[in-house]
């Protein structure tokens, strides 16, 4: 699976997240790039990324700074 991320460090939370199939790799790529140039367009500074795991679950496990707060992770 694919994951497209959009991350607001400031508040510390996902605004988008979009998950494509593998054979839609070019559909997510186009998709990141267009968000970040909205974000650009609008002066919006979110961190936009695509992340590959098997499972969203797996993405959760490795990837954990993006769906827990500061305090989740400081306690685990």
């Amino acid at each position: 699976m694919i994951f497209l991320i959009e991350y607001n460090r400031n508040l510390g939370e996902i605004v988008t997240f979009e998950s494509f199939n593998e054979l839609d790799r070019r559909k997510a790529e186009a998709a990141r790039f267009e968000l970040e140039l909205k974000l650009n367009r609008l002066g919006i500074e979110h961190e936009v990324i695509i992340l590959e795991a098997a499972t969203e679950a797996a993405l959760r496990r490795t990837h954990r700074r993006y769906f827990e707060s500061l305090s989740q992770l400081a306690t685990a």
